[in-house]
């Protein structure tokens, strides 16, 4: 170590390392974002399922928007991670000669008391 007029003073060195607290405060950081990521990643599963079922769906050409939806409910009860939607939801139009399913649905995921999280998904098959 220097002290104050320069000079090195023998047998002490810098300290170095992290404190108590901020080894709580990055502690509670990284917990807080691990909890929001286990408690989003149902939801962002729900969403690439609805998506994959909509995409297999369209690619199979049903002829009416009943047997779209109808097709819809029927993988809706074999996968069991969709539950936000049901094949009333879905918007089924022809563009181009070609099915195009479309979905919007919101997820609210509770946080801790009055405080929520809300995640609109959206998508449709081009």
């Amino acid at each position: 170590m220097i002290s104050r007029t320069g000079q090195n003073i023998p047998g002490r060195r810098r300290q170095r390392g992290v404190t108590l607290f901020g080894l709580l405060f990055w502690a509670m950081l990284i917990g807080f974002f691990g909890y929001m990521l286990v408690r989003i990643l149902p939801t962002i599963n729900e969403y690439s399922t609805i998506r994959r079922t909509v995409d297999v769906i369209a690619k199979s050409q049903p002829s009416t928007v009943a047997e779209a939806r109808q097709a819809f409910d029927k993988q809706k009860d074999v996968e069991y991670s969709i539950s936000s939607i049901s094949g009333k939801d879905l918007t089924v139009t022809k563009e181009n000669g070609n099915v195009v399913i479309g979905f919007d649905y919101d997820s609210i995921i509770p946080v801790y008391g009055p405080v929520f999280i809300l995640i609109k998904y959206s998508g449709n098959t081009r």
